[in-house]
C-alpha cells in the first residue's frame, strides 16, 4: 500500500510558474522605489517632490523591466527559433542519421538498444513529434510552447508598478511622515517573501524575514545616501 502511494506522489513546481517572475516583479519594484523614496525623504521634507521621486521611479522602474524582458525573451526566442529551424532541416535532410541520434538518446538513458531502435523509429513516422522530442532533447525547449515576449513584458510592467505602488501610496493619500510608508512597505514585504515559501522549502515565516530584512537594508543604505546629501546641500 505504501509503494502504490508513493508511486504517484507528487511534486511541487520547482520552477515556480508564474509565482517567481509575478512575485520577483513585484519584490524589485517594492524594494527599489521604497528605497528610492526613503533616499529622497532623508535629503527633503517637501512631501511633494517626495511623491515625484516615488511616481518618477515607478514609471522609469516599470518601463525599465518591461523592455528589458521584452527584448531578452524576444532574443531567447529568436535564438530557439533559429535552432528548431536547424533542427527540422536535418530531419528533412538526413532521416536516418537522426533516428539514429535519437535512438542513442535512449540507449544513453538506459534503454535497451533494440528498444531504443524501434522507439525512434515509431517516434520519427510522426515528423512534428519527431521534431518536438529532438527539439526537447538537444535545444531544451519546445517548438510549440516558446515563451511570449510580450507576455513577458506586460507581466513584468504590471507586477512592478504593483510593487513600486505600494511605498508611494501613503503620500498620494496625503502622508507626510516616511513611517507610514515604511510600515505598508514592511508589511508588503514580508507577506511577498511568505508568498515565495510556497515553491521553497523554507518556512514562511524565515522567507518573509528574509525579504524585509534586504528590504530594510536597501532603504536604510539609500536613506543614509540621502542624509548625507541634504546635509550637505548638494
Amino acid at each position: 500500500m505504501s509503494g502504490r502511494a508513493e508511486a504517484h506522489h507528487r511534486h511541487r513546481d520547482v520552477t515556480g510558474g508564474w509565482l517567481r517572475p509575478s512575485v520577483f516583479g513585484a519584490m524589485d519594484g517594492l524594494v527599489s522605489n521604497f528605497a528610492l523614496i526613503a533616499g529622497v525623504a532623508a535629503g527633503t521634507a517637501n512631501t511633494r517632490i517626495i511623491a515625484l521621486g516615488g511616481a518618477a521611479g515607478l514609471a522609469a522602474g516599470a518601463l525599465s523591466m518591461a523592455g528589458g524582458e521584452y527584448v531578452s525573451v524576444a532574443s531567447q526566442r529568436e535564438l530557439a527559433q533559429a535552432e528548431i529551424a536547424v533542427e527540422r532541416r536535418e530531419l528533412a535532410s538526413h532521416p536516418d542519421d537522426e533516428r539514429e541520434e535519437l535512438a542513442q538518446t535512449f540507449v544513453d538513458r538506459g534503454v535497451a538498444p533494440d528498444l531504443a531502435a524501434e522507439v525512434a523509429r515509431q517516434i520519427s513516422l510522426h515528423p512534428d513529434q519527431a521534431l518536438e522530442v529532438h527539439a526537447r532533447n538537444e535545444l531544451g525547449v519546445a517548438p510549440g510552447d516558446l515563451p511570449s515576449p510580450v507576455l513577458a513584458a506586460v507581466s513584468s510592467f504590471l507586477s512592478f508598478g504593483v510593487g513600486a505602488l505600494l511605498p508611494l501610496l501613503p503620500y498620494l493619500l496625503g502622508a507626510h511622515d516616511l513611517l507610514w510608508s515604511a510600515g505598508l512597505s514592511g508589511v508588503a514585504l514580508f507577506v511577498a517573501g511568505a508568498i515565495v515559501s510556497v515553491v521553497t522549502a523554507r518556512s514562511w515565516w524565515y522567507s518573509g524575514l528574509r525579504q524585509l530584512l534586504v528590504g530594510a537594508l536597501a532603504a536604510a543604505v539609500t536613506f543614509t545616501v540621502g542624509n548625507f546629501v541634504g546635509a550637505a546641500g548638494l
